[in-house]
């Protein structure tokens, strides 16, 4: 019994041994992540054949650095999106995004496939059919979603003159789209109301995104004389409170008081 535990034991010993060695021969082998590359400053004569080359001891240990790949730029990953993901796209549009993110988010959660052929026609089939299918069929971008959220919320005022004779037409209105709240409204994505409107008050109009979804948002007309104060006062709340109203600077008794 005891010669038999021996010889397991010898056995074990040995089978350490080999795993040890093999281990160390894979990670010899192995080359590291990332590299530092570098050239010579001077160049190492040609020595004679069959001689080894003669290194200066002091010129031949000058490197000048070329590349390090550890914080170099990182190749990137490209996708297409199955779903409309925050900050990056809706479904079918191509993305390029880090590998930690398309691998750890995307890929294992369904967010995203490859770019194969396969899936590039599929995708590219599927937008062509949205946009030449009929509206309701219809799906709206990401963006196209953000911008109706906006104008959900959003309120628009336009000034009149009083003193001409004149209605708020479609130009103006899209004019007054971009000039107070940013966004570029076409005129065919516009609906006014039926009845023109000539005078001071409240009405409303229609802005459809992409063809798909339509907000209706609340218009406030105002005389031009009541305009002008109004945007004045927000100019005004803007500004730094150490300053007045046409801007020049405080002295330093009124702002210490």
């Amino acid at each position: 019994m005891l010669g038999l535990v021996r010889m397991n034991t010898f056995h074990m010993m040995g089978m350490w041994s080999g795993l040890a060695a093999c281990t160390r021969q894979n990670f010899s082998q192995t080359t590291s992540k990332y590299t530092v590359v570098v050239e010579r400053c001077w160049q190492i004569p040609l020595s004679k054949e069959g001689s080894p080359p003669r290194l200066n001891p002091r010129r031949h240990r000058v490197y000048r650095f070329v590349e390090d790949t550890k914080h170099g730029s990182k190749e990137k990953m490209e996708l297409i999106l199955t779903q409309s993901v925050a900050k990056l796209g809706g479904r079918g549009d191509a993305v390029s995004v880090a590998k930690s993110v398309g691998r750890n988010k995307l890929l294992p959660h369904g967010l995203a496939v490859y770019p194969s052929p396969e899936n590039l026609e599929m995708f590219a089939e599927e937008k062509r059919q949205l946009r030449e299918g009929k509206p309701e069929d219809r799906i709206q971008t990401s963006t196209g979603q953000r911008t109706v959220e906006f104008l959900r919320n959003a309120k628009l005022v336009i000034p009149l003159h009083t003193s001409m004779d004149y209605h708020i037409s479609k130009e103006i209105v899209c004019r007054y789209f971009h000039k107070e709240l940013g966004v570029v409204v076409p005129t065919h994505a516009l609906t006014l109301p039926d009845q023109p409107v000539t005078k001071g008050g409240e009405t409303w109009c229609e802005v459809t995104v992409n063809g798909v979804d339509t907000v209706r948002i609340p218009i406030l007309v105002e005389s031009h004389e009541d305009f002008t104060p109004r945007r004045q006062k927000r100019r005004g709340q803007q500004q730094s409170p150490d300053t007045r109203e046409d801007g020049s600077p405080l002295s330093d008794e009124n702002q210490n008081a």
